[in-house]
């Protein structure tokens, strides 16, 4: 994930306050997910379980950027588009659904684990961190392709 991160950033950033803005929220969501599940290059020889606090500090984290997408990044951008006279595409509002669709199975994650008590059994975290890891993977995958068509759009608005 990480290094798919590098590339769309290496491609779409700069091209747009708003773009930028998301792939900053994104890029510090996909660090914090590393860190919590142990992977490269956080990984220790000694992995232990995260606290209570570390799985309720990247819920939060979690909400904050599905919320932010859904609220103020598309806000962003529709306010972009009204500025411009541009306004989605069927294409556009077909991929938003897509990424809506993983909100809920996203927000079961952090449902589950938000009041966690540190005394809690953690048995079924490492599946629940990987089924939350393709979630993600596959919601960041449609953001990349909305975030193309946004940054085509805010290149060239109509009439340009």
């Amino acid at each position: 994930m990480l290094s798919k991160f590098e590339q769309v950033q290496q491609q779409w950033g700069g091209t747009s306050d708003v773009i930028d803005h998301w792939l900053v929220s994104r890029q510090q969501l996909l660090i914090d997910y590393c860190k919590l599940a142990g992977l490269p290059p956080f990984e220790s020889n000694t992995r232990q379980l995260p606290t209570s606090t570390q799985l309720q500090l990247f819920c939060q984290q979690v909400v904050d950027y599905i919320s932010a997408g859904h609220f103020k990044i598309y806000d962003m951008v529709m306010e972009k588009w009204n500025t411009a006279g541009y306004s989605p595409t069927e294409d556009i509002s077909r991929l938003y659904a897509s990424i809506t669709q993983t909100t809920d199975p996203i927000l079961n994650f952090t449902d589950r684990y938000s009041d966690i008590a540190e005394e809690s059994t953690l048995t079924d975290l490492d599946q629940d961190l990987s089924s939350i890891g393709e979630l993600l993977e596959l919601r960041f995958g449609l953001e990349d392709s909305l975030i193309e068509l946004i940054s085509e759009s805010l290149a060239c608005p109509p009439g340009a």
